[in-house]
């Protein structure tokens, strides 16, 4: 079962050097003395949830997330620290051992700490990451923080002023002092950017060679429209009037929303690509037949009284508008979907645009040859309620400003004035959303954060370091921060603190974080695996030289 491998010595020398031979799932694979099972996964390319391991490291088996189990033993065993024997059977991506890696990852959820996605961005039907675009704000980059909104949102400019923002209904500072002004920064921000030179134009996707119909212009068809485009899918948008807009120009007043501000929306659209056509009315001098004929599939974003017009074309319908799929916004006519008022009746806005956007999504996946359903929601472990003495806590480290409303008539916001307001946010989202492993396997092993929820811990965040933020309630203990800090020496560092159950990794002798990071911020960050050491901000990816300099200059005082 051996092989034989050659190795080139620093005296030439030519020595043999066997190699090791095991089977993990079936599949096989040589690997050097010495290695491990979860290496010789790594080499099958096989992924193996390790969140407490360390390349080059001595095993730590902590999170017993990477469990396998060898064919002869009925145990099941960390694969980090199990050695490979010659001819070993491993069984990985069976049943029981995914039973037991998920138990493991619900183990450590048990008592986290954090939020994946903040309050205010699990609760926006957009899904805008809302704390992102405030930091974004604070800083004064007014092009990155347009860039975060349009990601989401297909019309800021007028979902800005006449948006009911549910999304500061769950700002967790609202019943404190008063709930950030979402709302105005996204309409700030927006209208900033069509003032500007150049405009931004959001990038498309290449084209795909895939064409759509979307019958209305109002909110949900323009999102949609909005969003099939940056896929890279060609676009026509047919409205029974003369301007396009839909209701939107009927619905508002001119204080309210300016005509002048839906037609700047809809010219960005041009610029991306859409046709639009009007003087469209479907059943009359447009035909569903003829669009499908033509495109390769028809969004019905008709609005409201659709019922009768669904009749006419044959579609099935029932008391508030067309009948859909659930989670799909598919008719029963193959390619034909429909969205917003058109199926809901009357509704918020905010409503009938996120139905356009995940109209768009499903027409982008029947494109693709994907399940129209999706892979459902993101994994998103949820804090719940925040004790008093919690936020207390986290707002006495935050800006004291007080909340300014401002009128939708008044057509100017000083930008200090907004930046103030920004900073006001408290940041309750996971710096690591995008790349926090232990999310990452939960998802993968559709782990339910609550099933061993008892009593979390308390929420906290350390913040003294200048560009690094520590959130203990996120740590699950890997020790490689410790690790890291160790070998590099030469100052406090961090360690683990307590005993038993109530171990926790800080700074030893409640001494501030900068001083513990003072030369291995950059490293301890990227080898975190969750969210508990991030960067305060995008972009401070240098921290070591930065606080190095920082401390330097401190000395020379």
């Amino acid at each position: 079962m051996t092989g034989k491998r050659r190795i080139r010595g620093i005296a030439d020398e030519v020595l043999s050097v066997s190699m090791l031979t095991v089977w993990i799932d079936n599949e096989r694979i040589e690997v050097e003395p010495g290695s491990t099972v979860l290496d010789a996964a790594r080499r099958l390319g096989i992924d193996i949830p390790a969140l407490c391991h360390w390349p080059g490291r001595a095993p730590v088996t902590s999170c017993m997330a990477c469990l396998v189990r060898v064919e002869d033993d009925e145990r099941l065993v960390p694969s980090c620290s199990l050695p490979v024997r010659d001819g070993m059977h491993i069984q990985s991506e069976v049943a029981e051992v995914h039973d037991a890696r998920r138990t493991a990852i619900e183990l450590l959820l048990s008592d986290h700490a954090g939020d994946c996605l903040a309050p205010c961005h699990r609760i926006c039907p957009l899904h805008m990451n809302i704390p992102k675009m405030a930091r974004q704000i604070s800083e004064g980059d007014l092009r990155s923080a347009i860039q975060t909104v349009r990601e989401d949102i297909a019309l800021p400019s007028i979902l800005g002023r006449v948006c009911h923002h549910p999304c500061e209904g769950g700002c967790r500072r609202g019943p404190h002092d008063g709930a950030v002004t979402v709302q105005q920064m996204e309409r700030y921000v927006a209208d900033e950017d069509f003032a500007a030179e150049p405009l931004y134009t959001p990038t498309r996707q290449p084209d795909t060679g895939k064409r759509v119909a979307v019958v209305g212009t109002g909110v949900a068809g323009l999102t949609a429209g909005y969003h099939l485009l940056r896929m890279g899918h060609s676009c026509g948008l047919y409205d029974k009037d003369g301007d396009i807009g839909g209701s939107l120009r009927s619905r508002y007043s001119q204080a309210e929303l300016p005509c002048e501000v839906v037609d700047a929306e809809v010219d960005l659209m041009r610029r991306l690509g859409a046709a639009f056509f009007s003087g469209a009315r479907l059943g009359q001098n447009l035909s569903l037949g003829e669009l499908r004929a033509d495109f390769d599939a028809v969004l019905l974003a008709t609005g409201q009284g659709s019922a009768a017009l669904a009749k006419e074309l044959g579609i099935a319908s029932d008391e508030r508008g067309i009948v859909v799929a659930p989670r799909t916004c598919a008719t029963e006519v193959e390619g034909v979907f429909a969205a917003g008022e058109a199926v809901r009746g009357e509704c918020l806005l905010v409503r009938a645009a996120a139905d356009g956007k995940l109209a768009a999504a499903v027409i982008n996946r029947l494109f693709r040859g994907e399940a129209l359903a999706g892979a459902g929601k993101e994994f998103s472990s949820a804090m719940g309620r925040v004790a008093e003495t919690e936020l207390s806590r986290i707002i006495e480290g935050q800006s004291q400003a007080a909340r300014v409303e401002w009128g939708t008539n008044q057509s100017f916001i000083s930008g200090v004035d907004l930046r103030t307001q920004a900073t006001r946010c408290l940041h309750c989202d996971c710096r690591k959303a995008d790349t926090c492993r232990l999310r990452h396997y939960a998802q993968e092993y559709q782990a339910n954060p609550r099933k061993y929820r008892t009593q979390r811990r308390d929420f906290s965040q350390q913040d003294d370091h200048p560009f690094v933020l520590y959130e203990p309630g996120k740590c699950i203990s890997c020790g490689r921060c410790v690790s890291l800090c160790s070998e590099a020496g030469g100052s406090l560092g961090l360690t683990h603190i307590g005993r038993g159950f109530d171990v926790r990794i800080g700074v030893p002798f409640a001494e501030p974080l900068q001083g513990a990071l003072e030369e291995t911020a950059e490293e301890c960050v990227a080898a975190c695996p969750t969210g508990a050491l991030s960067r305060k901000q995008e972009g401070t990816s240098s921290c070591r030289k930065s606080i190095l300099c920082r401390c330097n200059a401190a000395g020379a005082d």
